[in-house]
């Protein structure tokens, strides 16, 4: 096609085009995935206890991300003097995991085969939900990966605790990830930061998830210690699993949430803890949950979220080329 005149190639702007993460390649069949980092849309909602929604979120996010779809230059942070995510970093979109309405288990069972399939292939899973429930498949499936490589130190962060064992005989509903979790042998502890108020989870949600070893910080918590503080209860040289839920910001910048909890955190508590976590130890997973874009109608909630996961995406493999060099 003629470009009439103008530089050869296309500009690209992020309203042109097919809405794959960061206007990435898109990998239709999942034994041919040849990269550093796979995203995969886990568009399930149907374990929520409130607004549901999140089924669009994978949906939204990827739109949103197309805002910071950099081209081949990466993209320059001066406070850092760093690029990030340059086309060293190889990003491809696998679409999304089959859902089968009103069914659970079916349903995440195809989103534990697609985090499977993208550890199969050597590449960073970032799964985008859907609720909180998602994080339940996405950990059953590095059980093998764990075998070979060694356990998990889970960093959740969120309002809530969703640390309940079973209410009504549910189970696998967005309230149980994190008790679901400790539970694998391949878990050697967990980080909670960020939970709140009122809370999805009872006192003795509260004690249970202490005496398995868990770490829980409130907003205010977090900010009095100050980053490096809270960097420092984590385990150094660990392999993190990172599920960010994102109504752990406050709802007055991510209002587009089922479950929206206020005095969350803003942008850079999160950044900064998500920064220095890839320089202390190893991230092998990451889920974000729960963006319901239907309430945000402004689209700064999925703005976050996408913003939040390339950044996070960027700093990981920007210090593992670091570490690399100086070994």
């Amino acid at each position: 096609m003629s470009n009439h005149g103008y530089e050869a190639g296309r500009l690209n702007l992020p309203f042109v085009g097919i809405s794959t993460f960061a206007k990435k390649e898109y990998v239709s069949d999942w034994d041919k995935i040849d990269a550093d980092v796979a995203i995969l849309g886990a568009p399930y909602d149907f374990g929520c206890q409130f607004r549901p929604g999140a089924r669009f979120g994978p949906r939204a996010v990827r739109e949103a991300s197309t805002l910071f779809s950099f081209g081949h230059a990466g993209a320059y942070d001066h406070e850092d003097d760093a690029t990030y995510l340059g086309s060293d970093v190889r990003i491809v979109d696998i679409g999304d995991a089959d859902i089968i309405h009103t069914k659970t288990r079916e349903s995440h069972a195809n989103i534990e085969y697609g985090v499977k399939k993208i550890l199969d292939a050597g590449a960073l899973p970032v799964t985008i939900g859907g609720d909180h429930s998602i994080n339940i498949p996405c950990i059953n499936a590095f059980a093998e990966d764990c075998a070979h490589k060694g356990p998990l130190h889970v960093i959740q962060i969120d309002a809530h605790l969703d640390f309940v064992d079973e209410r009504h005989g549910v189970t696998i509903g967005h309230g149980n990830p994190m008790r679901r979790a400790i539970e694998k042998d391949y878990v050697a502890g967990m980080t909670q930061l960020g939970i709140r108020n009122v809370s999805s989870t009872a006192k003795e949600g509260y004690d249970d998830a202490r005496a398995r070893g868990s770490d829980i910080l409130s907003v205010r918590q977090v900010r009095k210690l100050g980053t490096a503080a809270v960097l420092d209860r984590i385990p150094e040289g660990a392999r993190y699993y990172v599920t960010i839920d994102i109504d752990a910001f406050c709802p007055s910048i991510a209002p587009g949430t089922g479950t929206p909890s206020h005095g969350g955190f803003q942008y850079y508590d999160v950044l900064e803890i998500l920064q220095g976590l890839s320089k202390r130890g190893d991230v092998v997973g990451i889920d974000l949950v729960e963006v319901a874009p239907a309430y945000d109608p402004t689209e700064s909630t999925q703005v976050l979220a996408a913003q939040l996961l390339l950044n996070f995406i960027g700093f990981i493999f920007h210090n593992k080329k670091q570490a690399l060099s100086h070994d």
